[in-house]
């Protein structure tokens, strides 16, 4: 995504202030990764709500980093997979109590590592597991039914998707 990309889906969808002429954002942004192999998609656990405790791997954007080494920093930090973007799938966003959340989602590659339970020793809300579960089974691990089957059908409809429902996954 180019910067002016960038810069016009934080100005459409983020709480903006002007201060002196500068315009100041107040959202935040979350990379995640779909690493698909063999069938079975990457999630980590991790408590998300009272219902939900697997997700996508993925985190926060760093001050200075490029989506896609956002992305691949945040897999291999939870995983211990290294991996590589191939694509863009889905932006969304969610309001959220204080800010807006802008949600990236890329389609990854592995390009080497091996699967590991992170260091979870700065973490608040520690990783438990991590590994790949059958698209079959998602729904059995906390995920809608929508999301289970743009999985099955490798995600068709690429894009920004509005709020996160849109793609079946909730905050």
């Amino acid at each position: 995504m180019c910067a002016r990309t960038a810069r016009c889906l934080a100005v459409a969808w983020c709480n903006c202030e002007s201060e002196g002429g500068a315009v100041s954002y107040n959202f935040q942004v979350r990379v995640t990764g779909v690493l698909l192999e063999e069938g079975s998609l990457l999630l980590v656990k991790q408590r998300l709500s009272d219902n939900r405790g697997w997700s996508l791997p993925g985190g926060r954007l760093e001050q200075g980093e490029t989506l896609g080494q956002g992305v691949c920093r945040e897999i291999e930090e939870e995983t211990g997979l290294q991996v590589q973007v191939q694509k863009l799938l889905y932006v969304c966003d969610a309001e959220q109590s204080q800010h807006t959340l802008l949600h990236v989602t890329f389609l990854l590659e592995r390009t080497g590592g091996a699967l590991r339970l992170p260091d979870n020793s700065k973490d608040e809300n520690p990783i438990s597991d991590v590994r790949f579960v059958p698209v079959e089974d998602l729904e059995a691990y906390g995920f809608s039914e929508r999301f289970a089957k743009l999985a099955r059908e490798g995600f068709p409809g690429r894009g920004y998707a509005g709020d996160k429902q849109a793609i079946g996954l909730g905050l």
